[in-house]
């Protein structure tokens, strides 16, 4: 297991990171309680083959199955007798948590009421990764900053983050808070696949620039490229009941045909080739796993040894690009024209001085 460091901190987290959305009962109301279905000694379980493989690093939200994954991993900590200061704990806060109309968002009041309850649950001193689960277009963004800062200096919290923001909110958030001394976002925790390579657009160059880490949710979008499915096998899984993330299933499809081929040269799972090439960006800090069984888990893991050469790469590239959009063709046609060291390249025209038509 390699491991990375979160952010602009002296905080190191392993690559792989175990997502606790499956811990929880099913068959109660809840989108949640659709995608759980797992008791604590199975929790136990899992959690003990993560730590035995060196995984450091758990991620969990107070929303998932009302509160009962918070809880089943503090409990899994504690019945493994696992040291706190060998493990690194994220949770979330936004999502509704009552009936109220303040028991959700960003404010200042349901942060503070939020991080409490957590705590309780996840029976902890302090949270390694405090993040805010979604875009909160009504509170200040200082109102939320100034909070975070607050739970920080009160030692509820050591590093804070977000999920599910644009790039441009990210980097105003971050420079609102370089402006007024609080502490700033280390961590964009955001849906990425081979199949769904959106951020790279503008949120991986974003995250590079400012020196953030990225959390990838979802890298087999919702179990779409775990090599069981195909456009004519949709008919059990998540998927079945609920299609989230939105995807382009042709061209998923197109990269599950590809991952197939790859995997059996590497004799591994189609799975463990998608998580694999997430693995290789260099703007990923850890890729979020999730399974309700141990094989599943040991599918996961098997991606943090394989090492993918430069032909794989270079086909699984090709699969699953982008589209080009605008300004990113216009960027790119223009940056040689200011290159570094002097290697700027100037566009051809046909005189060296064009006249001018008034």
């Amino acid at each position: 297991m390699r491991y990375k460091q979160l952010g602009n901190t002296g905080l190191f987290v392993s690559e792989l990171c175990l997502g606790t959305m499956t811990f929880g009962p099913a068959g109660q109301a809840g989108l949640y309680h659709d995608i759980a279905g797992m008791d604590q000694p199975t929790a136990d379980g899992i959690v003990e083959q993560c730590i035995a493989a060196g995984v450091n690093f758990f991620d969990t939200a107070d929303v998932y199955t009302h509160g009962h994954s918070e809880r089943m991993l503090g409990q899994s900590l504690k019945n493994l007798g696992v040291a706190r200061k060998d493990v690194v704990i994220a949770t979330k806060v936004f999502n509704p948590s009552g009936l109220g109309p303040n028991d959700r968002g960003a404010s200042r009041g349901h942060i503070m009421d939020s991080v409490e309850a957590s705590l309780d649950r996840l029976q902890l001193d302090y949270i390694d990764l405090y993040q805010l689960h979604a875009n909160d277009p009504v509170t200040p963004i200082e109102e939320t900053l100034r909070t975070l800062d607050d739970l920080i200096s009160r030692g509820l919290v050591r590093y804070v983050g977000v999920s599910n923001w644009p790039a441009w909110r990210i980097a105003k958030a971050n420079g609102l808070a370089s402006r007024h001394g609080f502490a700033r976002f280390e961590t964009v925790q955001a849906y990425y696949s081979i199949a769904g390579r959106d951020l790279e657009r503008e949120i991986a160059p974003m995250l590079t620039e400012e020196k953030m880490g990225l959390l990838v949710w979802s890298p087999l979008a919702g179990g779409l490229l775990s090599g069981k499915f195909g456009p004519d096998s949709m008919h059990e899984g998540r998927r079945a009941t609920f299609d989230f993330p939105p995807v382009d299933k042709n061209k998923a499809w197109d990269c599950v045909a590809i991952m197939r081929l790859i995997a059996e040269k590497h004799a591994i799972s189609v799975a463990g080739i998608a998580l694999a090439y997430i693995l290789t960006k260099s703007f990923v800090t850890s890729v979020i796993i999730g399974a309700k069984r141990p094989e599943q888990v040991a599918q996961n893991l098997a991606a943090a040894d394989l090492e993918l050469d430069a032909g794989d790469l270079a086909t699984l590239d090709n699969v699953s690009q982008l589209m080009p959009e605008y300004p990113g063709w216009m960027i790119e046609r223009t940056a040689p024209t200011r290159m570094p060291s002097g290697k700027q390249v100037m566009p051809i025209t046909t005189s060296p001085h064009p006249t001018l038509k008034v």
